[in-house]
């Protein structure tokens, strides 16, 4: 593989680089000790409070609610969070059910909704509702872990009083405005019906301070400038979940309604160094409004004594009119020049799910799923720009136009248990139409088949192998058909009508192994095949849009552990540890040499590169915690760090980096059993840093015009908590 040109794509291909040896030598101590310690000794060193029991032949870990006392729970959330070996997936966004549920069950069911996070949901289910916590690593009770390798299922009392669930807190931001809140939830039953109605009232406050520092070919500096940004608004939700059983039926409901407005301004101070040249201002606003309604429903029940059925209906809306500005002025405070852009992107989806389950066939459980779905995207966009004659309207291709998505998906699978060996298989399609019309009309037609492989192999108590090769197909961000300003970068983010989805043909190894000790360690290898990698698409010398760019592969490894400490005198204390290194490669449209796929990048338009494309190197995490149960206190704190993101313009190279993310707490339910939690965020406020290499035309092909190095200042938070039930 050759590298030319930017010293730091080649950085990016052939290492590593910056990763940290302290955190790399914690963890290697960390893991040395947990392999090396026998499971006697393990035990011996274990802390007070019940320990899990294990059923199902090593598939299921289950938590009884007295297993969590120790951490002072108020919500199901909070017992969730502390289940060892454990990391929380709330979905995505894509469109399906599948993608939005998560590795979240309750009551042996995924939540029908979309909008509103799994995590959302169990921070209004108080803890008192909860009877234990279901680990699950396999096959139970025909629970399909939708391809993740563990799911955590909430068990709930279905006989309970009513339940009032409060949080009052209060965040102080060293950079923006305080934002104060209120969340609030009930859990009753209503005749035969057992309800969860919930609402949250928040004010909308932030804001950042940084720099932007301008160089030439030669690295000199030409322009400095100030930034300070500030935002304010107001974030309301309502949710209402609720179930009943209906003679043999249990029916459930799941509806959210959001209203939030948001109103940043960025005052930018501009200081040219270059003589007669004079400083500038820059004011760029954005005032955004978004609606979102969503209401989901299922019903299940045993068709028979062999087959068993559930039904799935989801609706969501969502509107999001906003009206963009940017307006420059000269040393005189003098308007120069005003561009004013007016959107409106709404949003439809409509899903219809049905799960079929047979277990007449002994020692096999047949799952038949099948999945309708419409999701429809319109957007629009009014440009003015006025130089001091009067706003003039200008056109913006791509920017106003309709895509619609019909699509179906099927699935038939068979888990087939035998002894010490579970094998999950089955044959997966798609198809689906997307249709665009307005701005750029065209219609095409998708075929997929999807199959999967999962063999679990539990050849020792608590130790577990699981081997899984699957077909996966990407859901295109409909953001990305349609062309958008980012008035922040001067810059103009093209859509694209002519994306289709990549699809991965995923290896993944893992080993886990379980202390009785609530001790965890779980190993990951994988291996990724990338058909039609979506990245940056060179367009024009000068622009590019989201696009398809080739075949590309994606490897690497993972850890996820929970470790007890008392073994080195931290009595109550546990460390939790997440930890990724993987690399990646893809020819590069522009150059034609071998690079890294694009990472994720911060603020920018291109969405669907934030949620599909999460290419760092490496990152990783330490959480720690320790419980004092006499006194009833808890302490801990994060440190976390990723590598820097790439994105691979076609005249640019634009690298984005945060530094590391160190966080505090301390928790007490010492007084009328409140519990009362003081949060410290981002304490030693690392720069957000932003690079960007400027090249005269095509990246790397022809040499660098400028460089340009953008600093953010997030703040120092701090964040008090008030939070009961009664």
């Amino acid at each position: 593989m050759q590298i030319v040109g930017n010293p730091a794509l080649a950085g990016a291909v052939t290492g590593v680089g910056r990763l940290t040896i302290l955190p790399a030598r914690l963890l290697l101590m960390l893991l040395s000790g947990f392999l090396c310690m026998p499971e006697s000794v393990a035990q011996d060193l274990a802390g007070p409070g019940p320990v899990e029991s294990m059923q199902g032949e090593d598939q299921l870990v289950e938590y009884p609610a007295a297993f969590f006392a120790r951490y002072q729970p108020v919500t199901a959330l909070d017992m969730v969070r502390q289940v060892p070996g454990f990391q929380l997936d709330n979905g995505s966004s894509d469109r399906g059910f599948i993608a939005a549920v998560g590795n979240i069950l309750i009551n042996d069911v995924y939540p029908s909704a979309k909008q509103d996070s799994p995590s959302s949901i169990l921070a209004r289910i108080p803890a008192n509702l909860v009877t234990k916590i279901e680990l699950i690593r396999g096959s139970v009770r025909e629970i399909d872990l939708q391809g993740q390798p563990v799911a955590v299922n909430v068990i709930l009392d279905g006989d309970f009083p009513a339940v009032v669930r409060w949080d009052l807190y209060v965040r102080h931001h060293s950079e923006g405005p305080a934002k104060p809140g209120v969340d609030m939830s009930v859990s009753d039953r209503w005749g035969r019906i057992d309800y969860n109605a919930g609402v949250r009232i928040e004010r909308e406050a932030n804001g950042e301070t940084g720099n932007d520092k301008d160089l030439d070919a030669d690295r000199v500096l030409v322009e400095e400038s100030q930034i300070e940004q500030e935002s304010t608004g107001i974030d309301l939700t309502g949710t209402l979940n609720a179930s009943a059983l209906m003679g043999k039926t249990l029916a459930r409901i799941n509806s959210r309604i959001h209203y939030e407005t948001r109103n940043p301004l960025q005052v930018k101070q501009v200081s040219p160094l270059v003589p007669g040249e004079e400083p500038s201002k820059e004011l760029v606003g954005n005032a955004l409004t978004i609606k979102q309604f969503e209401i989901g429903a299922d019903a299940s029940r045993n068709l028979n004594t062999e087959l068993a059925g559930k039904g799935i209906f989801l609706f969501s809306l969502e509107k999001l009119p906003k009206t963009a500005s940017r307006e420059v002025f000269d040393a005189d405070d003098n308007r120069v020049s005003s561009t004013v852009a007016v959107t409106t992107t709404d949003s439809t989806a409509v899903v219809a799910r049905l799960e079929l389950d047979w277990k007449g066939w002994p020692g096999h459980n047949i799952q038949f799923n099948m999945e309708g779905a419409f999701n429809a995207l319109d957007g629009t966009l009014f440009q003015t720009v006025d130089t001091g004659s009067g706003p003039v309207e200008v056109e913006v291709p791509g920017a106003n136009t309709r895509v619609e998505e019909v699509r179906g998906d099927f699935l038939l699978k068979d888990t087939w248990s035998h002894g010490l060996l579970k094998l999950d298989y089955g044959l997966g399609a798609e198809v689906s139409t997307i249709t665009q019309s307005g701005d750029a009309e065209q219609e095409r037609n998708f075929f997929f088949l999807k199959p999967e492989f999962v063999l679990t192999y539990a050849f020792r108590e608590r130790e577990q192998t699981r081997f899984r090769l699957a077909r996966e197909v990407a859901q295109l961000d409909f953001d990305d058909f349609v062309t958008a300003n980012v008035f922040e970068d001067d810059d103009l983010s093209l859509g694209n009508p002519d994306l289709k989805p990549d699809t991965t043909w995923v290896a993944e190894l893992s080993h886990e192994w379980r202390l009785k000790n609530e001790s965890v360690l779980r190993l990951t290898a994988f291996h990724n095949w990338i058909s039609d990698v979506l990245d940056l698409l060179p367009l024009t010398p000068n622009f590019e849009a989201p696009g398809n760019i080739g075949d590309g592969r994606r490897w690497g490894i993972e850890l996820e552990s929970t470790v007890l400490l008392d073994g080195l005198g931290l009595t109550g204390a546990k460390l939790d540890i997440t930890a990724l290194l993987q690399d990646s490669t893809v020819v590069d449209p522009v150059t034609g040499n071998d690079r890294v796929l694009s990472g994720e990048g911060g603020n920018n338009a291109y969405r669907t590169l934030e949620n599909s494309n999460k290419n760092i190197r490496y990152l990783f995490r330490l959480d720690y915690r320790q419980d004092f149960s006499a006194a009833r206190v808890a302490w801990g704190w994060t440190i976390a760090e990723r590598d820097e993101r790439l994105l691979f313009r076609v005249n640019e190279l634009d690298v984005r980096d945060e530094g590391y993310a160190i966080n505090v707490f301390i928790e007490t339910t010492r007084w009328k059993n409140l519990k009362v939690s003081l949060v410290g965020d981002n304490l030693l406020n690392f720069a957000q840093v932003r690079d960007r290499t400027f090249y005269a035309g095509e990246r790397e092909l022809t040499p660098v015009d400028s460089y340009k190095t953008e600093e953010r200042f997030n703040g120092r938070r701090l964040t008090l908590t008030i939070s009961g039930t009664f």
